[in-house]
């Protein structure tokens, strides 16, 4: 696998278009689940040339539509400021990643309330719940690592539904994404 990008998605609903030969990791749902899957395929070694999350995002702004490569990512639900407070170390910092695409928020909540997307978008761009833990956990192997997600949802009241409604569409749209950019280079992500 070491001449080869992993591919990771939380749940098979995400992946089932997916067919380019590449290795393919399911997670499960989460920010637990995603780091101790990552975590443990890393530590049998040996390591892919990248790690390349697919996936689903609920969008904080309006009109933010599509496939987008994430330019960083920050945890919703983990209070950074409070802890640095209490202990003076900083956990769960902010992480840059590459490019000027959108800022992610993870957490493990489902956002589907307006009035949570509207607090979250002061902060980011779009929701998920696994491309932090898994952008921490790729850093921490020294294995870099590409967050690339399609909106499926508005994070509203009507995101559950949506999310069902439209994950077949942004499927085949993350499986074009790695035909696109991915299967022509091997190596690359």
């Amino acid at each position: 696998m070491s001449d080869r990008p992993l591919l990771v998605l939380a749940v098979q609903e995400e992946a089932r278009f997916i067919d380019d030969g590449l290795p393919v990791l399911l997670t499960g749902i989460g920010k637990v689940n995603a780091a101790s899957a990552l975590a443990s395929v890393l530590s049998r070694g040996p390591l892919p040339s990248s790690v390349v999350n697919l996936g689903t995002a609920g969008a904080l702004r309006p009109g933010l539509t599509g496939t987008h490569v994430v330019s960083a990512v920050i945890q919703h639900d983990l209070d950074t400021d409070v802890l640095r407070q209490l202990t003076g170390e900083t956990y769960g910092a902010p992480l840059t990643l590459t490019g000027d695409g959108p800022v992610l928020a993870t957490g493990d909540v489902f956002v589907s309330d307006s009035a949570a997307r509207d607090r979250l978008a002061a902060r980011a761009d779009l929701v998920d719940m696994e491309g932090y833990a898994l952008a921490s956990v790729a850093r921490e192997a020294g294995v870099a690592i590409t967050l690339v997600k399609n909106v499926s949802d508005e994070a509203d009241e009507g995101a559950a539904r949506t999310w069902r409604e439209s994950v077949a569409d942004a499927a085949r749209e993350l499986a074009g994404w790695v035909t696109q950019h991915l299967a022509a280079s091997p190596g690359r992500a």
